[in-house]
């Protein structure tokens, strides 16, 4: 008779799993409880640690995720932990490895020396393991105690995905031993397969084409699940290196797990990709998914967050009966290693596990000497004293870098060709983090721990395609961060201090200037103000007039290109290509190919004269040192400001 799992027994959502203790006494005999664990994008980040900033982290890391396994496994008679993909890049570990170390036969990679410490039972490819080339993939993967399987990347394409030579085995199907409620053990066959976006064509490029080829994912595991279970699989598992995206199939999804779970023999689906959780708030009232009992179209799935933050948890409960293997009951959860308090402070919530420190230590200290140490140089010093008022070398080293990541990225695709402007913002510049919060990297050596003080978010690159007439709307809500000044009128205060540095976007690839002495067209929340108002003049494209028709791509970020800060243009519905990189991994890479850096502001952007006008802002004092080169504007000292800030005059 089967179980009855009441809200008692399981009960999942965002804020964890309810059940009674130890999992597997609730089931009966000829019945077995199996917890699946799941880590996912876990981006090389053993240790609890943040090597941009070079400062411990207590919301990422492996070792810390492992202790969750632990509480986890003791919990359950049967267990299996595995990983989602995305292990091998996303973090300064991951770069000097590839490209500093590098990976010789018989050597071990620190992710994989640090997974087969927790024991991993099976693994899938993520987008990001193919970044640094099929060579070293193979080299890593060679040191897995643990199989890794992806279906959709084939060597050799055939007929169909069962004819393909596949990079790596498509599925595995595990012979396992499971002990019921009654402490009887029986056979089952558990299938694993694995899938990765097949847009890891344009986006390694350089690396696969040629090499391999990819598959769309839901043609593949309508391939592969029939003949997984021809070959005696009991209950199948999905490791989907994928989002959660729309419930509707279409060529070529990127984010397909939704869709996947509607593949008729799939019993579980292991997410990741998005870098989000699941079960959450997130996705509550999306057609398809019950973020209260944890499943997609009705089927337990899970996404473990990013950089080990959360273990993805699946409880199943399975009976058998004369036909074989069948699911009674399940519930899903996302366990997190740490927990955010109402101040926003961070208390950790588990150990490090000292086990998985000790596999990863000796890279551990060697990634802590490559952060410190020079990639590149700068010939000019990289500060952010006067970014608000001028066009800035730090803001121009993130769009020089963007727009070199995104036109790589767009070659070959139907946007190559179309001209790329650049979108980036100030981070670092005074405000409510005080006189000292601004970048200020000097001339000479710069260190990968720079790039932190160059762009503080781990964003993704985004590309976005807009018209000239939203080219103009995003610099005017750029420029709402000005109050509307006076002419004639001496001193008034330049900045709105309501309006945050992050959303004051520079647009590189284009000149143009502000008229300060017209209102702003939107609010300081993005909300259409003054309908005709018109800051933004003499706008130019290669020296000549916008078109408002015409057609730009412009490069950001994942927060800009999604809506954040409610800029024209970028709503979410103009995102052309969404890139698997981090923006500071954009600007390390540039740094590294180009050596030495030449970010020198070109006074792209500038106010229109006002004669006999001048307005006052506050910066840090060591912005006295770089006042004298600031380029297009005529900026002088005007003594203190307010709470250790330094005050400077334009004279417009």
């Amino acid at each position: 008779m089967p179980i009855t799992l009441d809200r008692r027994s399981f009960l999942a959502g965002s804020a964890g799993l309810i059940a009674l203790h130890p999992f597997s006494l609730q089931a009966a005999s000829n019945q077995v409880h199996l917890r699946l664990m799941e880590t996912t994008d876990l981006h090389v980040h053993v240790f609890p640690y943040d090597y941009y900033a070079d400062k411990p982290r207590d919301t990422v890391g492996l070792a810390r995720t492992a202790s969750l396994v632990k509480e986890i496994r003791a919990e359950a008679t049967n267990a299996l932990l595995l990983d989602n993909g995305d292990f091998l890049q996303g973090n300064p570990m991951g770069d000097y490895i590839a490209y500093e170390r590098g990976m010789h036969d018989g050597d071990l990679h620190p992710v994989i020396a640090a997974m087969n410490a927790v024991g991993f039972d099976a693994s899938t490819l993520g987008n990001h393991e193919f970044n640094y080339g099929l060579e070293f993939l193979m080299k890593s993967l060679a040191g897995a105690d643990f199989p890794v399987v992806c279906s959709n990347i084939a060597k050799e394409t055939g007929a169909g995905p069962r004819d393909d030579k596949t990079l790596l085995p498509p599925y595995v199907l595990m012979d396992r031993t499971l002990t019921d409620g009654a402490g009887q053990k029986h056979a089952i066959k558990i299938g694993l397969i694995g899938f990765v976006p097949p847009q890891v064509m344009n986006w390694d490029r350089r690396h696969l084409e040629g090499n391999v080829q990819a598959r769309d994912i839901l043609q593949t595991a309508r391939a592969y699940v029939p003949e997984m279970k021809e070959k005696g699989a009991d209950i199948i598992i999905a490791l989907s290196h994928s989002g959660i995206g729309a419930a509707r199939e279409s060529e070529g999804m990127e984010n397909a797990s939704l869709a996947l779970a509607g593949v008729d023999g799939i019993d579980a689906i292991m997410t990741g990709h998005s870098h989000l959780v699941f079960p959450s708030s997130k996705y509550d009232g999306l057609d398809g998914i019950d973020v209260a009992k944890g499943t997609l179209r009705g089927k337990p799935a899970t996404m473990g967050g990013y950089w080990g933050s959360h273990l993805g948890l699946i409880d199943l409960m399975l009976e058998r009966d004369a036909g074989g293997w069948r699911m009674v009951g399940h519930a899903s959860e996302a366990r997190p290693i740490s927990k955010r308090n109402e101040d926003r402070s961070i208390t950790a919530l588990v150990d490090s596990n000292a086990t998985v420190l000790a596999a990863a230590a000796q890279e551990h200290e060697e990634t802590l000497a490559y952060v410190r140490r020079a990639v590149g140089k700068t010939d000019a010093p990289l500060h952010s004293y006067f970014a608000l008022v001028a066009d800035d070398p730090s803001v121009q080293i993130v769009s020089i870098a963007q727009s070199w990541y995104i036109a790589q990225m767009l070659q070959g695709t139907e946007y190559d060709g179309l001209p790329i402007l650049s979108a980036a913002a100030p981070f670092k510049a005074g405000g409510r983090g005080g006189p000292e919060y601004f970048t200020d990297v000097p001339k000479g050596d710069v260190a990968i721990k720079n790039v932190s003080d160059l762009y503080l978010y781990p964003n993704t690159a985004r590309a976005v395609l807009v018209t000239g007439a939203e080219v103009k709307d995003w610099l005017e809500r750029s420029a709402g961060i000005f109050n509307q000044i006076e002419p004639g009128k001496a001193d008034q205060l330049l900045l709105n201090p309501a309006f945050p540095s992050y959303n004051f976007d520079v647009m590189d690839g284009v000149s143009y200037q502000i008229d300060l002495s017209q209102p702003s067209k939107f609010s300081t929340n993005g909300e259409l103000e003054n309908p005709d108002a018109s800051r933004i003049t003499n706008l130019e494209y290669n020296g000549v007039p916008i078109d408002p028709e015409a057609q730009f791509i412009v490069a950001t970020n994942n927060y800009r290109a999604s809506g954040g800060g409610d800029f024209p243009g970028a709503k979410g519905d103009s995102i052309v290509f969404e890139g698997p990189d981090t923006n500071r991994d954009v600007i390390v890479r540039y740094i590294v190919e180009k050596g030495t850096i030449s970010p020198r502001a070109d006074a792209n952007w500038h106010f229109v004269p006002l004669p006999g006008t001048s307005v006052l802002f506050d910066t840090g004092p060591k912005a006295s040192d770089y006042a004298s080169d600031v380029q297009g504007v005529e900026i002088s000292a005007a003594g203190e400001g307010p709470e250790g800030f330094a005050r400077f005059r334009i004279d417009l």
